[in-house]
């Protein structure tokens, strides 16, 4: 069987349909794709630092304080002169890169001031007012007030006008720090509401700096980097906070980036969560739980409970060492991080990423484009959501003083279309959101060694296949591929390579390559579609989940005929549930365990209840009820 690669796909689908062997209709797959809401693991992210990103050409808001600007660019605090009609001017460029998703830095207005003479706000941390806009995203005149601002409102159009979500970074933890004897001064529309230092109503906590970052009492109650920290427990704080990011989500905002969550209560996020997603339910949030571990209990917990899900700095660390450092232990490294991904409830939905606004960029620690190559591969085919830095794409790094912030955020130079990279990635978003195993599915290892590794990626009938070479070139055997038979297209190397009973004999990988092998099967339909996912349940060899109700598209409760779900990992089992009969009326369902040999095994509860929608896209995320 001869399958398709998907540079193929988008760009002749009538020759895929005549492709010999080919078991679907791609013509109809594309329709299908773009037809329907997309979920965030879907999703290719493309995180933007506002002020260093494109200035629009339009007359520069010099704001109250014009020496806080540096036209010249050399002076790393100050601003540079990025807006949000820059960010709307490149909005194509960004789409034919592949990317799905935008993360902007803090829009919110900021401390119009310069610390020690030199640090502006322009990273978007010291927030000021949060119904208000940094003017110095606006053009010169333009009202900053949230409620008749029209650069978002034009941002937000533009971008779902080209099928892209758009993320606002917030922050809840902290205001400002002291900047020349005003700390924490925060305005509700313009009206201050809080001082840190005439706290007459309690919105701050008043305690020394962290010294012990593994007391856990202070890094939730004591200040980081002098920073004014929020007192959580303060109704008003928390009604103004919640109704001030409502207020973003209203005007069209998809996703939330949140800042420095360890330094908050689990209470506090549950509450906030919860409100903002009852608000409006399609709000994807992630958080930054700073350099968390999955063999750290407090990062599991919150990721598992808080209602969010984190940017995956352990994967980070992982592939900057293997792949940029040669770090001992190669590719080992990698793979000892995705083997605990059972202790999370949705490993999928980790946002995953190779550097930041925070750390070096990776090619300030090996400036080789191979080795970014490799990276990028992994990451945009791994479990979970890629996240690429801005003008990754480009080779942009400054490496002064290892490329340690600010120098990690220089002004983004080049718009080159022809880049390598640039043309790389496309590709590879294109393979997420066609097949689902990339994006839903399961990770397995299949060859390992420092310089080499192997897995696949699987779901229902899709799977593919990624193998990384990081050294010399090598021959290796791959044994029980768990792909069909017959001969494969790599999009990215435009070889051909031969599965021959369920093996890849004799795989030649060239140094520094990457290849990727897709097969492509048949997507689950449905007027409503239910996203199901069960937690909690180890099972055992011959056991299946499946779930059982009381309609025809569960079985009617006969478990022979309950619908079978996909095995992600040792703590995840998920699958997509197709409804037409039951579209629009109330059902009850419950997990169980269907067993080769035995009888089979019901959780203990009363049966779940659920009204379906009468069309659209539904998760239900639950626990094994023991």
């Amino acid at each position: 069987m001869t399958q398709p690669s998907t540079a193929d796909i988008e760009l002749d689908t009538s020759a895929i349909r005549a492709a010999a062997g080919y078991q679907a209709d791609v013509q109809h797959e594309i329709d299908f794709l773009f037809t329907r809401e997309i979920e965030f693991r879907q999703e290719t992210i493309y995180f933007i630092i506002v002020d260093r990103f494109f200035h629009s050409g339009q007359t520069r808001n010099p704001g109250p304080h014009p020496e806080l600007f540096d036209p010249t660019h050399t002076a790393w605090g100050k601003y540079w002169g990025g807006d949000l009609q820059g960010v709307i001017d490149k909005l194509d460029y960004l789409k034919d890169l592949g990317i799905t998703a935008l993360w902007i830095s803090p829009l919110f207005e900021q401390v119009e001031d310069l610390m020690l003479g030199q640090y502006a706000a322009m990273h978007g941390y010291w927030t000021k007012d949060f119904k208000r806009i940094n003017p110095r995203f606006l053009s010169s005149g333009a009202s900053n007030s949230l409620n008749s601002c029209s650069a978002v409102t034009s941002l937000v159009a533009a971008m779902h006008d080209r099928g892209m979500k758009l993320i606002l970074d917030i922050v809840c933890n902290h205001s400002s720090p002291d900047v020349n004897g005003q700390k924490g001064r925060l305005y509700d529309d313009g009206v201050l509401i809080a001082d840190y230092y005439n706290d007459t109503q309690n919105w701050y906590y008043h305690n020394p700096e962290i010294t012990d970052w593994e007391d856990e009492h202070q890094l939730l109650y004591y200040e980081m980097a002098g920073l004014a920290t929020f007192n959580e427990s303060n109704i008003a704080y928390r009604n103004y906070i919640k109704s001030a990011i409502k207020q973003w989500l209203e005007l069209g905002v998809d996703a939330l980036r949140v800042d420095t969550v360890k330094h908050m209560p689990l209470w506090f996020w549950q509450e906030f969560t919860s409100d903002l997603r009852t608000h409006k339910p399609s709000t994807f949030i992630f958080g930054e739980w700073g350099f968390g571990k999955p063999w750290e209990a407090n990062c599991v917990r919150f990721t598992n409970h808080s209602g969010m899900s984190i940017l995956d700095f352990a994967l980070c660390e992982a592939v900057r060492a293997a792949i940029a450092r040669h770090a001992p232990g190669g590719f080992h490294l990698v793979q000892d991080v995705l083997a605990y991904d059972s202790t999370y409830d949705t490993a999928t939905e980790l946002v995953t990423f190779i550097d930041n606004h925070d750390m070096p960029r990776f090619q300030s620690l090996n400036g080789d484009p191979a080795a970014l190559h490799l990276a990028m591969v992994l990451i945009m085919t791994s479990r979970g959501i890629p996240c690429i830095y801005y003008g990754t794409e480009q080779y942009l790094h400054n490496d002064t003083n290892g490329g340690n912030d600010p120098y990690n955020r220089p002004m983004m130079e080049r718009w080159a279309t022809d880049s390598p990279l640039y043309q790389l990635l496309p590709q590879l978003g294109k393979l997420r959101r066609l097949n689902p195993a990339v994006s839903l599915g399961s990770q397995v290892e299949k060859y390992l060694s420092d310089d080499v590794y192997c897995y696949l990626r699987r779901y229902r009938d899709f799977r593919c296949f990624v193998a990384l070479n990081k050294g010399g070139a090598t021959t290796i055997q791959v044994a029980n591929i768990d792909l069909e038979d017959g001969t494969y297209f790599c999009p990215l190397t435009h070889r051909e390579f031969e599965v021959q009973n369920g093996q890849l004999r004799d795989l030649v990988l060239n140094s520094q390559e990457a290849i990727v092998l897709s097969y492509f099967g048949n997507r689950v339909e449905g007027q409503t579609l239910v996203r199901a996912q069960l937690n909690g349940y180890h099972t055992q060899p011959g056991e299946t989940v499946v779930v059982v109700g009381d309609c025809p598209e569960l079985g009617n409760w006969d478990i022979a005929q309950a619908y079978a779900l996909e095995y992600i990992n040792d703590n995840t089992w998920f699958g997509e549930i197709s409804f037409s009969q039951t579209a629009g009326k109330a059902v009850c369902y419950k997990y169980a365990i269907r067993r080769s040999n035995g009888p089979p095994n019901y959780e203990n509860l009363v049966s779940r209840r659920w009204i379906l929608s009468d069309r659209g896209t539904v998760k239900w995320r639950d626990t094994w009820a023991s």
